[in-house]
């Protein structure tokens, strides 16, 4: 089993998804955004899962124990190797989405610390200037064009997601993500999360001190949705310091 079926898998659950929220009504509102959030009572039970048992007692705890205990060298390379892995796909949804500019960034980095850089453990491309863009899906692309996000979803043990999410599904079809096999990609999926938990330690209290945590997390992730796939919207002002708190805490995937 390799990780283009884990994917694929992905893209079954949202058919189930789909079709099951054929009845689901159409004016479900938030304070500042429309959510299509048709399976709220199933999500907020499985929120309380993910955050009140499963990030507290055992996702914070062992991302801790990593990052304490793993050397920053070794902690450093791993990352920067992952990363690495995702500049073919990042490319070519950039070049879908317009953006040729970030597109030849992303073949650059590739190349660069691929060869020079060791396989992608030293971040060459950093040092020479060429900007990190972060990783784009292909889910950003299409929702750059108008698919929306279809129903939201908290998954259990895994955390938000939307079916648009399921055309990530093209993503895994690039090399080298198409030579990674299912428990690689699941031990990418982990490290990768492991280092996003722990540099919110010291922002948890956006969460702790919200009324409704659920809200918030759905609100800012549809949003953050959005702002990955480049798409202005006049409907909210995106304070900076909660996306950057955001763009870690709601790409973790519990």
């Amino acid at each position: 089993m390799d990780l283009n079926r884990v994917l694929i898998i992905k893209l079954a659950l949202a058919s189930v998804l789909l079709t099951g929220c054929a009845s689901a009504p159409e004016d479900t509102t938030v304070e500042n955004n429309q959510a299509n959030d048709p399976f709220e009572g199933f999500n907020r039970a499985m929120w309380e899962i993910n955050y009140d048992y499963l990030d507290p007692y055992l996702v914070r705890p062992v991302s801790l124990a990593y990052v304490n205990y793993i050397p920053s060298p070794i902690r450093s390379g791993v990352a920067n190797f992952l990363s690495n892995l995702d500049e073919p796909s990042s490319m070519v949804n950039n070049l879908v989405m317009g953006n040729g500019g970030k597109a030849l960034d992303h073949f650059n980095r590739f190349w660069l610390n691929s060869t020079f850089g060791l396989l992608g453990l030293i971040d060459i491309a950093s040092e020479a200037g060429i900007t990190n863009h972060g990783d784009k899906a292909f889910s950003d692309a299409v929702g750059h064009y108008g698919v929306g996000d279809g129903p939201y979803v908290m998954v259990p043990a895994y955390g938000p997601w939307t079916v648009r999410e399921a055309t990530d599904v093209v993503d895994g079809f690039y090399a080298p993500l198409s030579y990674v096999s299912f428990w690689a990609g699941l031990g990418k999926w982990a490290l990768e999360g492991m280092e996003s938990r722990a540099r919110l330690v010291s922002q948890e209290s956006m969460l702790h001190n919200s009324p409704d945590p659920y809200s918030l997390t759905r609100d800012v992730y549809l949003q953050h949705q959005d702002y990955r796939a480049e798409i202005e919207s006049d409907d909210y002002d995106e304070d900076e310091d909660e996306e950057d708190f955001f763009d870690d805490y709601l790409d973790e995937d519990f």
